[in-house]
């Protein structure tokens, strides 16, 4: 690293002085990190099984809409366009998860090209985005998550190049990607309006100035406008959503917000990401970028009025990383600070691969000592043996009750286990009241049986009764479940006789959340 020591400008230039081209990319080394985590990615995409999102949005993916009311579309299309293209598997559903991952890789050393990094630092920018924990996890599993970072990087590396040139015309990429992001999560406006408050406060604010801005305002809604109408049409039920999930993290998530940083991407890459966020706000050289720090200041901010999830952050968190091992490579002039450099990145690569990847023997997961550390992991597990003792439940019945029953679980995932592995078990369709599972479909009147799967995973103060809406109902089970999943749960109802219509009743059995 000592042949290409990236340097700091030390003088700021002028708002409208146009910087000198940026060091040349190296791709080859770049691409190369990309490639070598995508092909990780896929090696081990197979071996647990279906997150209980995934699950969630495979099922999504069969009844595709401009708007669920919990989701934009585009996971759910991505989740059905795998499925279709690749087959119905965990590689195939997260093939795509594994390419935005690898491209995170890519945004990270052009992100570091733009703030001066030559090739050390874009290589290091890669190597460290390569093992953060959250571009493992979210490249291991199909996420809303796994578009968000990318979108969110590469809105900031656009805006790092029009600050660089003064090429105002980019306002117009940067408003599509945005747009495209909106489809895949509701956050992107916390970008945007970090970004537009990091311009206000340290500039150049004449890039505000200009009829490109409204232009990349207006690509950006075009894109986004069909899932606006539908949730407008439908009274606007992510919102709904996200207070319902803001008033369950309360204080104790405003107070765990900061903190929780340090370990989104790993605790060993913290140092690097606070070092790149205090070089942002006192190194001169770096002035014209502040509005990065500005962003991720002002988002922060936010989050804790809000009460929202630390993760929430993981794009800025990315960038900061990169503007990190920018000022890491300057530092690190001698040999013994080159080898602690590099001892962060493998400490960190273990944690976040044992934590994010499926490596270790699903027996560990077991553990009560590692439940909560691995919940990740666990929500991968035991769905074809949950959906198996079920079907024992299902078949254990007398013949004429089978003919005539359905499912109904307690929640998405459960629902969506069911619904993957029911078919070649013999079960009847599967439904569930849980988010936007509810709108996917009831049971058709004249159902008189039904199995009442899960419902004490449902909280508290949204579980249904269902006894006074049915002649008879009685316990049948417990199953027997080895997995620690916490979206599993062993309770199974069954209930006959409706006394009521399905339409009446299935309103009683919605509820929004998690479990």
């Amino acid at each position: 690293m000592t042949s290409h020591r990236t340097t700091l400008p030390s003088n700021p230039r002028p708002e409208s002085a146009p910087a000198p081209g940026p060091p040349p990319f190296h791709h080859r080394p770049v691409l190369a990190v990309a490639a070598a985590l995508v092909l990780l990615l896929l090696s081990t995409a197979d071996r647990y099984g279906y997150h209980s999102d995934e699950l969630y949005f495979r099922a999504a993916g069969q009844q595709l809409d401009w708007g669920y009311v919990d989701q934009p579309p585009l996971v759910p299309l991505l989740a059905r366009t795998q499925t279709e293209l690749l087959g119905d598997s965990p590689t195939a559903i997260r093939a795509a998860a594994a390419l935005l991952a690898g491209a995170c890789v890519l945004l990270a050393g052009l992100i570091a090209r733009e703030a001066g990094g030559r090739g050390p630092a874009q290589l290091l920018a890669a190597l460290a985005t390569g093992v953060s924990a959250s571009t493992l996890a979210y490249g291991h599993m199909l996420t809303p998550g796994s578009v968000d970072t990318v979108v969110w990087m590469a809105a900031v590396l656009l805006l790092l190049r029009m600050l660089n040139t003064g090429e105002r015309r980019l306002w117009l990429p940067i408003g599509a990607v945005l747009g495209i992001g909106m489809l895949a999560k509701s956050l992107v406006p916390l970008l945007a309006l970090g970004l537009l408050i990091g311009l206000l406060r340290y500039g150049p604010r004449s890039l505000l100035r200009t009829g490109w801005l409204l232009g990349g305002a207006a690509a950006g809604l075009l894109i986004t406008l069909p899932n606006l109408v539908w949730q407008a049409v439908n009274g606007w039920p992510q919102i709904t959503m996200a207070r319902a999930l803001s008033e369950s993290g309360g204080m104790p998530g405003r107070v765990e917000l900061i903190p929780a940083q340090l370990l989104l991407l790993g605790p060993f890459l913290a140092p690097l990401w606070v070092a790149g966020l205090v070089a942002l706000l006192r190194h001169p050289g770096w002035r014209t970028y502040r509005v990065v720090a500005g962003a991720y200041l002002a988002v922060l901010l936010i989050l804790i009025l809000l009460a929202g999830q630390p993760r929430y952050l993981t794009g800025l968190l990315q960038v900061l990383l990169v503007f990190g091992c920018v000022a890491a490579v300057r530092w690190a002039g001698s040999h013994p600070r080159r080898a602690a450099l590099g001892s962060l990145l493998v400490a960190n690569a273990l944690v976040a691969a044992v934590i994010a990847l499926p490596l270790a023997p699903a027996a560990w997961h077991r553990d009560e000592a590692l439940e909560g550390l691995s919940d990740v992991q666990t929500q991968q597990m035991g769905w074809p043996e949950y959906a198996r003792q079920v079907a024992r439940v299902h078949a254990s019945l007398p013949a004429a009750e089978r003919r005539d029953a359905v499912i109904v679980a307690g929640n998405y995932a459960e629902a969506g286990a069911l619904d993957r592995y029911g078919p070649e078990l013999g079960l009847p369709p599967v439904y569930s009241g849980h988010n936007s599972y509810h709108a996917l479909g009831r049971p058709p009147e004249g159902t008189g049986v039904v199995l009442l799967a899960g419902l004490s995973g449902i909280p508290a103060d949204q579980r249904p009764d269902p006894r006074p809406y049915f002649r008879r109902c009685e316990p049948a089970g417990p199953l027997t479940l080895r997995a620690r999943n916490p979206w599993q749960h062993e309770d199974v109802l069954v209930c006959e006789g409706p006394r009521t219509t399905w339409a009446e009743l299935w309103p009683k059995l919605r509820w929004l959340g998690i479990p």
